[in-house]
This record gives C-alpha cells, structure tokens and sequence, in this order.
C-alpha cells in the first residue's frame, strides 16, 4: 500500500517468458504502480525460482512475491531432500497449487519458466488454477495490446536469439500502449549452461512509432 494505505500497490505491467530448443527467454518491464500513481520505475518481476528455474510477477506486487518466496524455499528443500535438481514442472506445480489455495486472498498471476535435463525449456501459465506448458506465454495488463503482434511474429523452432528479440519487441510494443507498463525491460536466458540476465535501456528499446 502507500503511505496513506489507501491504494495496493500492483505490478500493472507485461511479463512473457517463450521456449527455444534448449532454454528458454523470461522478459518483463519494470513500472510499478498504485493506482494511477508510478512507485517504482526499476522494479525486477523476474524471480529466481531455482538454478535455472525463474518466474515472472504481475498482479499484486506483495502478492506475487509472497508466493514465489514460498516456492523458492520448498523448491530448495526440495533439492537438499532429494539431492538433485528440481523439475519445471514442480516449480510451476507449487506456484499453481498454491496460487489456487488462496485465489480469494491473494490477487497475482505468476508464468514459470525454465530448464532441466528431463525436458529442457519449458514454460507454463498457472492462471485460474490451470497448468499449462505453451511454447510462449504473455500476461499482465500490457499483454491484452499485443496478442495480435505476438501470434503473427511467433514462429516454432525460433533460435535463442530470434526468441530474445521476440521477447524484446512484444514488451517494448506492450510499454508503449499500456500506461501501466513501462520503464526498462529486464530479460533472462535460461539454458543448460547457466543462466544471462540482461537490462535493456530506454535508448536500446525498439521504436515502433515515429515520435
């Protein structure tokens, strides 16, 4: 809430996390807001879930990151347990099951992403309670502006690198529309070999209109 603890402060924003062969590319913006009013230009809404597992937050700002903190913790103990590293697949399990839980309490919407040696790349939505593996994934506020452009430019068997500039364009188009969305835009590359967190600043953003 603000000050005044009038206003929840939400991550009114665009996240969207798309599968290549042998990874994956997780985006988001960066504006947080309440309200009407911007608290927080530089907000990263990619959690690290595990090694090489991460989510992206939107909804409720305290929300989202209440459970991803909880899975991050079962995720860990998970691994210690078991002694080897968990699944995707469990990781978005736990972020549903709980997600579902307490759906009357808690207002957010996580997206899963990630890569392990059973499957590689995956990425899975959690809304409403549902799982579901999809080759790309959008949400938040910003995604309603770019279902157009992300179903025309999205291609199976894209290359990491085509996967990255889709995940770049789609969130900077998204910025541009969505008040509530906006700032940088924070990108992870998730593969076998380890993890590349990248900042794509306001000069590096695609231009999709003539100013």
């Amino acid at each position: 809430m603000d000050s005044r603890g009038a206003q929840k402060i939400s991550t009114g924003t665009t996240i969207m996390a798309v599968e290549f062969d042998g990874g994956v590319v997780v985006g988001s913006d960066s504006r947080v807001s309440a309200g009407e009013s911007v608290v927080n230009r530089f907000f990263n809404k990619l959690e690290r879930l595990h090694d090489r597992i991460y989510c992206a937050l939107s909804g409720s700002a305290a929300d989202a990151q209440a459970i991803a903190d909880t899975v991050q913790y079962q995720l860990e103990l998970h691994s210690l347990n078991m002694d080897k590293t968990p699944l995707v697949l469990a990781a978005a399990t736990l972020v549903r099951n709980i997600s579902y839980k307490y759906k009357e309490e808690l207002s957010a919407h996580l997206m899963v992403a990630g890569w392990d040696p059973k499957q590689g790349g995956q990425v899975y939505g959690t809304m409403g309670g549902m799982l579901t593996r999809q080759p790309f994934a959008i949400g938040g506020s910003g995604s309603t502006f770019i279902y157009g452009y992300v179903d025309s430019a999205y291609k199976p068997g894209m290359s990491r690198e085509e996967c990255r500039q889709f995940t770049k364009n789609a969130i900077a188009l998204a910025m541009s529309r969505d008040g509530s969305s906006g700032g940088v835009i924070y990108l992870v590359t998730v593969t076998e070999a380890g993890v590349k967190e990248e900042v794509i600043l306001g000069n590096e953003l695609p231009q999709f209109y003539d100013k």
